[in-house]
């Protein structure tokens, strides 16, 4: 079928970019645009994005398929604005041709299907959030999609599973009193705690097997006196772990660490902001179903093998939370450069299109082996 209205979306989309939970637009339009195409889109009640039901859920397995909303906020050209460097964009054009390419489809009388466009994937919030709307309990499949660097895919493949690891953040807040640059022995330099934080982080070490790491990669203490020792500051740590039992194991050594230089150094450690990513647990079934769509779509030889990396996405929440819910995440090979998150990302459109049929013929497969 035609793909004019998928490239319409992808380009309305990627001009009007909007950060996490402030999908505002984007949500008015795709809702907008699917009731014009004569579907029943529904918005959330408590936040920003909207999902989709068509088929019978009465009669087959409920198959739910996410697309992901927001950009990301960043420097591109010399000016800071929101910025869709990472496909999502793309995600959602993809879904929607799946969507228009299923709309009379005969499957339709034997399943399901539920299009959920979810908001705030950036923050790592919007998957817990839509699970706070109570759409995802009666689904028995959940699938969701991301373009891949052309290092992981090239144009023409495609990945039956994405296995990110789990990222977690945390932010904090040094709190001493600031002293006189002659007189050192008054307070303790919030710099010099920095540093030792730094040093005490290098030394954190658990399974060498299991990818990880930990760094600190926000640190702002000072001002324009350079003659007061600063005894103020404030931090950021990011972690990275392939398996959810190994950051489990991070955060708990991190905040061991501050812990300990709370009380070493007689300052206070406030404001503390902690955020995860589950690694994803994909399900054996739902990475079959996509393996089949995926062939059925591009053919076996361009079907890879499920690419483990360290980045993430909250998409994996449902299937951590929801145990019995058989989900895994398609990965697109569409020669992606320079990489995810930067400002001038490109890819080859044409992958789209890839996209879409294969989360068609993913649905295919999933009803047929009701």
């Amino acid at each position: 079928m035609t793909t004019d209205k998928m490239f319409e979306v992808f380009n309305h989309i990627h001009e009007h970019p909007e950060l996490s939970n402030e999908e505002y637009e984007t949500t008015e339009y795709i809702f907008n645009f699917l009731e014009a195409e004569g579907f029943k889109p529904v918005k959330f009640k408590n936040i920003t994005g909207l999902y989709c039901d068509i088929g019978d859920f009465s009669s087959g397995p409920v198959i739910g398929i996410r697309a992901d909303i927001d950009a990301l906020y960043q420097e591109v050209d010399g000016v800071k604005r929101a910025n869709h460097s990472c496909g999502h964009d793309a995600h959602t054009a993809m879904v929607v041709q799946a969507m228009l390419a299923l709309k009379d489809h005969e499957v339709l009388s034997d399943c399901g299907v539920r299009f959920v466009f979810q908001p705030a994937e950036e923050v790592g919030t919007g998957a817990l959030d839509v699970s706070d709307e109570g759409i995802i309990e009666d689904m028995d499949y959940f699938f969701g999609i991301h373009l891949r660097p052309v290092e992981e895919a090239v144009s023409g493949t495609a990945t039956p599973s994405i296995e990110h690891g789990s990222a977690a953040s945390v932010e904090f807040r040094i709190i001493g009193d600031d002293a006189h640059g002659a007189r050192p022995h008054l307070n303790y330099n919030a710099i010099e705690i920095g540093a030792e934080i730094v040093n005490m982080l290098s030394k954190i070490h658990i399974n060498p097997v299991i990818p990880s790491s930990v760094k600190m990669t926000k640190f702002i203490a000072g001002g324009k006196s350079l003659n007061i020792i600063p005894g103020i500051a404030e931090c950021g740590i990011d972690m990275r772990a392939q398996t959810n039992e190994a950051m489990d194991q991070l955060k708990d050594r991190v905040f061991d660490i501050l812990n300990h230089v709370e009380s070493f150094y007689g300052v206070k450690i406030e404001d503390v902001d902690f955020s995860k990513i589950v690694a994803s647990e994909s399900h054996e079934s739902a990475v079959a179903l996509l393996r089949e769509g995926i062939v059925e779509t591009i053919g076996e030889e361009n079907c890879l093998e499920p690419v483990v990396t360290s980045g993430g996405d909250d998409f994996h929440y449902y299937t951590v939370k929801y145990p019995d819910l058989k989900g895994a995440m398609v990965g697109i090979g569409c020669d992606l450069k320079p990489g995810l998150h930067h400002p001038k990302m490109t890819f080859d459109h044409n992958a789209m299109s890839t996209g879409a049929d294969i989360l068609v013929n993913t649905v295919l497969a999933a009803a047929k082996g009701k």
